[in-house]
């Protein structure tokens, strides 16, 4: 029985589809004006593609919608400061997010759509909250959604109308009727791209997008939402509002909210340029330490950053790829009770801690496997792998893996030295025997004797 920790009611719940078989999933995706970082790939990228897979994994037909959010204040202010038009922005980040993606092995979604291919359904959606009375014109011009008039405002992130009341900023922005109304319809101001609406040439706000396009590809009723923990409130928070307002009906069953990345214990974030983009995470270390990384915490957890963090989690995936390495190959697949322990583990809100425990025990039984059945070693090894396929690990050639990345080259260099040194060995010459294996040491190469002969991978 699959559980979701559902963020709405905050706890923990049985997963109940609205048609049975299929799954209907939107994620907020990225607002696309600069690199992605690997805070966000905890989240939007890594975090629901393994849910994604996990779900599919369990039979299910998933329709995974993450949208691109192309036009925004900083959209805009990059464009201005580059002296480019804002497409030239987007369409530059939304291509290098796709590499990206496809570096980290990250699934892309069955439809992403784009805020600005949808202006016809959200100036639609304004439409309909104006009619219901739920959003006004403000003397700006601007289109504004009424919060007090929404009655379960605050419900999502746990917070009250008081409240929210008595913390609000002395707003400027004298067109609003309260406070807490938030913008549905932005005027254009001069020399932004604007579109033509009802209320004059202007853009969309943030909010009232990813309303618009998720009604628009999954109905107003759909099985799952998700998103960071800083979206909570007030994105989702507006979406609800909105969303529930204009159809009447419920929005999204479940929601689901992962963990911040952060680093000394705070959230990375480009605002506070304590990030580190994908790809520079990719110059320094395997795109599967990456993902072990991200995953290995529950997605629900908050995670820190550190090379200590990545150096561990390099550390595991080596204890996997040692499990592996020198198998035959064979066809046939074997789990055992490991699957059912993989399952319910992740039957129970996706407890990635427990299925790598899962997976560690199936490594060690493999590596028990070798000194007394090789076939039903490397047929416990196939079902690794294929458990670890949710994980987008463990795709790798083992040895591959364990040299490092330096290619060829090195590859020949170690090789050439192991045979000197098995040389110096057989004719007694311990110096010599010592002195390449404390060389091959400094060049941070370990080295493993075996019945088999003498394998070496990379130092952690």
């Amino acid at each position: 029985m699959l559980q979701l920790h559902d963020t709405l009611t905050k706890q923990k719940r049985e997963f109940k589809p609205i048609n049975p078989g299929k799954i209907s999933l939107y994620v907020c995706g990225m607002t696309v004006y600069d690199f992605c970082h690997i805070g966000h790939a905890r989240g939007v990228m890594v975090g629901f593609d393994t849910i994604v897979r996990y779900l599919r994994y369990r039979g299910y037909d998933v329709t995974y919608v993450r949208n691109i959010t192309d036009i925004d204040d900083k959209i805009i202010n990059r464009a201005v400061a580059e002296g480019v038009d804002f497409t030239n922005i987007t369409e530059r980040y939304i291509a290098e997010m796709h590499q990206d993606e496809a570096a980290l092995g990250v699934l892309p979604p069955n439809i992403e759509p784009r805020a600005t291919d949808n202006l016809d359904k959200i100036i639609s959606l304004i439409e309909t909250l104006i009619a219901k009375d739920m959003a006004y014109v403000g003397d700006n011009g601007d289109v504004y959604y009424a919060v007090k008039k929404f009655e379960n405002y605050g419900a999502l992130s746990g917070r009250d109308l008081e409240n929210l009341q008595a913390g609000a900023r002395v707003d400027i922005v004298e067109a609003k009727r309260d406070p807490l109304d938030f913008v549905l319809w932005k005027v254009a101001k001069p020399g932004e791209p604007s579109w033509t609406s009802p209320w004059g040439e202007g853009r969309p706000g943030w909010h009232i997008e990813c309303s618009a396009m998720s009604m628009n590809m999954l109905g107003d009723n759909f099985d799952i939402h998700g998103g960071g923990p800083d979206l909570i409130f007030p994105h989702h928070e507006n979406e609800i509002a909105q969303s529930e307002a204009a159809s009447g009906k419920k929005f999204a069953n479940y929601w689901l909210h992962c963990g911040a990345l952060r680093i000394k214990d705070e959230k990375m974030s480009k605002s506070l340029g304590n990030f580190l983009t994908i790809r520079d995470a990719l110059k320094r270390y395997h795109p599967e330490t990456i993902r072990y990384f991200l995953l290995f915490s529950h997605y629900r957890s908050p995670i820190n950053y550190s090379e200590e963090s990545m150096h561990n989690a390099h550390q595991a995936l080596e204890r996997f790829y040692t499990a592996l390495r020198g198998l035959p190959e064979v066809t046939d697949i074997e789990m055992g009770d490991y699957e059912k322990r993989f399952q319910v583990a992740m039957d129970d809100d996706f407890n990635t801690p427990e299925t790598f425990a899962v997976l560690f025990d199936m490594s060690r039984e493999i590596n028990r496997l070798k000194e007394t059945d090789l076939s039903q070693a490397a047929r416990l090894a196939n079902g690794m792998k294929k458990l670890a396929e949710i994980f987008g690990i463990l795709h790798s050639d083992p040895d591959t893996f364990l040299h490092g990345s330096d290619g060829d080259d090195i590859a020949q260099q170690v090789e050439a030295m192991i045979v000197e040194r098995n040389q110096a060995r057989q004719t007694k010459d311990w110096a010599l025997a010592d002195k390449v294996r404390d060389d091959l040491l400094a060049q941070g190469i370990e080295l493993e004797d075996g019945p088999d002969g003498t394998i070496w991978r990379r130092k952690s």
